[in-house]
């Protein structure tokens, strides 16, 4: 799509950084920033202009691939071209579906999240159960995890020894990142 031959280039990220359109690049730059020091996936419409001087307009998609210790080394997807033809109409629809799709996926992430507690699974794992239930009960799998993380709350309360053992792992959690994985934290903007 960026107009190089197949293995001609590493796509590094300051490769297609370079390929933004002038007026988008700070706003994609910020939007991959926050998906590599967030963990959150990415996703951008914008330009880009190709080997040839063409300027593209597409929606990319991607999701943080990390390595075995969950640092992020990349991120996997794909761009739709938009073609031409997008329409200030279509652009719309786009920025303001967009933060949906975004709330929609948290939701999934946050069930998926529970079930890997509650029964000491992987991720994977914990999915294949969410779209297991999906399929059983033909209910969409946002609507099933939204309401398996509203009915948490019916659960009886998790016992304080519990409560206090968990204070003590998110107090001292920093202690248990490896060193090449901490930095300061006004680095990424919060305090």
């Amino acid at each position: 799509m960026h107009g190089y031959p197949p293995d001609a280039v590493q796509p590094t990220t300051a490769l297609l950084l370079a390929h933004k359109h002038p007026d988008d690049r700070d706003h994609v730059a910020e939007a991959i920033t926050r998906s590599a020091t967030d963990a959150v996936p990415f996703s951008s419409r914008h330009r880009f202009i190709d080997t040839a001087g063409r300027v593209h307009t597409v929606m990319v998609v991607a999701d943080l691939v990390t390595d075995s210790d969950g640092r992020a080394v990349g991120t996997e997807g794909f761009y739709i071209d938009l073609g031409p033809l997008v329409t200030d109409t279509a652009r719309e629809m786009f920025d303001t579906r967009l933060p949906e799709i975004i709330r929609t996926r948290a939701e999934i992430e946050q069930a998926k999240g529970v079930l890997m507690t509650m029964y000491r699974i992987g991720a994977d794992q914990a999915f294949e159960v969410l779209r297991w239930r999906s399929q059983e009960t033909n209910v969409k799998l946002q609507p099933l995890a939204a309401r398996l993380l509203g009915d948490l709350l019916e659960l009886p309360h998790v016992p304080p020894e519990v409560i206090t053992a968990f204070d003590h792992l998110l107090l001292t959690a920093h202690l248990r990142v490896p060193c090449d994985a901490t930095e300061p934290a006004a680095a990424d903007g919060e305090n």
